[in-house]
């Protein structure tokens, strides 16, 4: 079994590199920015939120019936479908079509649930050539790497960095950085792929149970190309990507694109319903793996609204300066920081102590997923079922005889105070204090709040 690794070790490699850091801060506010300037432009904005949450509550309510009736729809259209409890069963009913096809070739769009149950590695173990056809998830499989945001794979990776990853696997220039050269480089490497391929393997955005039709939302058309040459394509869902009516999609792709990337919609919304002719096929495998019980949970059912959007990712300020590997997790940021517990609380145990609890991932949530609520409610599980250090929950407990005294919350802000004017930076900037690593400590304040207080009550 591998060691757990808490959220602020692997933070520390990332978080004490200042230039990285600092840049990966300001490329995510980038786009955070970008959605705020959509959201403005649409006066129904907080209309829209609203209802896709209404959307959202009511199939998750009637998740049994909508799953019912897009199977039954789904086949009717000349789809496949496969039921998948976990991910090790999702594994192997993709490797079973592929041996039924005799298939070593396979190109990939971009999916969340395939990074969720390992799918790549399982293929290649098999022996079967597994190749990612957005450029971001590409640069991140030929790097070795994961992707470290659900939108946005290859955000924390500079472009030197990809030159260097290119000419090392596609020949390019040494020392190029050029992004049109780059991207032109990945382009003429991947048609290749494209041309070679035997079955092309996607995720889903949405499915609509009304249609038993599925929906790909894409800026690069790498979904397309992917399904279009091969004769078979397998669509691999989450359960919770369903809406019930056909109708109900335009509320979601209007809030998508602009939460995701702040664009008015994504280049491409592919629509599949049934295979596209007779000599054909589509496989659609839904996937449970765990979502069932988190289903069953007050406390944090409505996690399963999420349309992968990354919106709360881009905004938050722990993962903004962080990275997305260092919450070892497939979805990172504050969803990932919600999800990962339900499935195993002592690995990701950590995870909802990455959070200032601002509540800004909750304030841009395009369906309205109470995230920082749940976060803390998490907290309280965590503690419950101690599974917070005693190093902490000793800390803790102190904090709190602290705070509920007046005397000893006012001697500790003086000796505090004090400290700070008189200690050598050493003395509080070393390797037992964790917290000071990439931080510098306030300057004290002449005054505390209480002796201005004090002297101004009288006026």
């Amino acid at each position: 079994m591998l060691p757990i690794v808490e959220h602020p070790a692997a933070a520390k490699k990332f978080v004490t590199d200042p230039n990285r850091s600092r840049w990966h801060d300001q490329a995510l506010w980038f786009v955070r920015s970008k959605r705020d300037k959509q959201a403005a432009s649409l006066p129904e904005w907080e209309y829209l939120r609203e209802t896709a949450s209404q959307i959202k509550t009511h199939t998750i309510a009637n998740l049994a019936f909508y799953l019912q009736q897009f199977e039954d729809n789904a086949i009717a259209r000349g789809a496949q479908v496969h039921w998948a409890l976990d991910a090790a069963h999702h594994n192997e009913i993709v490797l079973g079509i592929l041996k039924d096809h005799k298939t070593k070739r396979i190109v990939k769009s971009k999916s969340m649930l395939t990074e969720e149950c390992g799918l790549n590695h399982f293929l290649e173990d098999n022996g079967i050539d597994v190749v990612d056809t957005d450029l971001g998830e590409r640069i991140v499989q030929l790097r070795g790497e994961t992707p470290s945001h659900i939108v946005l794979p290859a955000i924390h990776i500079k472009k030197e960095e990809v030159g260097d990853t290119f000419h090392q696997h596609l020949g390019t220039d040494e020392g190029a950085s050029d992004p049109k050269y780059l991207t032109e480089a990945a382009r003429g490497h991947l048609r290749s792929k494209f041309l070679a391929g035997e079955i092309g393997i996607t995720g889903v955005n949405f499915a609509i149970a009304e249609t038993g039709g599925i929906v790909v939302c894409t800026n690069e058309g790498n979904a397309d190309l992917g399904t279009s040459l091969p004769k078979v394509h397998i669509a691999c869902m989450g359960i919770e990507k369903l809406l019930p009516r056909q109708r109900d999609l335009g509320v979601f792709t209007r809030l998508l694109a602009r939460s995701a990337t702040g664009q008015p919609i994504t280049s491409y919304t592919s629509h599949f319903t049934g295979p596209r002719d007779e000599n054909s096929e589509l496989h659609i495998v839904l996937v449970d793996n765990g979502r069932s019980r988190l289903r069953e949970s007050e406390s944090f059912r409505a996690a399963m609204h999420c349309i992968r959007c990354g919106a709360c990712m881009n905004t938050c300020p722990v993962y903004r300066r962080s990275g997305g590997h260092s919450y070892r997790a497939t979805v990172p940021g504050p969803i990932g920081s919600v999800l990962s517990p339900t499935r195993d609380q002592n690995t990701y145990k950590s995870l909802p102590y990455a959070c200032s609890l601002c509540g800004s991932c909750t304030d841009v949530c395009p369906v309205k997923i109470p995230l920082h609520h749940q976060l803390l409610a998490w907290r309280g599980e965590l503690v419950g079922k101690k599974l917070l250090p005693r190093s902490k929950r000793l800390a803790m407990k102190m904090a709190s005889r602290l705070f509920r005294s007046p005397f000893l919350f006012a001697l500790a802000g003086k000796l505090g105070r004090t400290a700070l004017r008189v200690l050598p930076h050493w003395a509080t900037h070393h390797s037992l204090n964790t917290w000071t690593i990439a931080r510098e400590l306030p300057k004290p304040p002449k005054e505390s709040f209480r002796d201005w207080h004090r002297k101004h009550r009288a006026k």
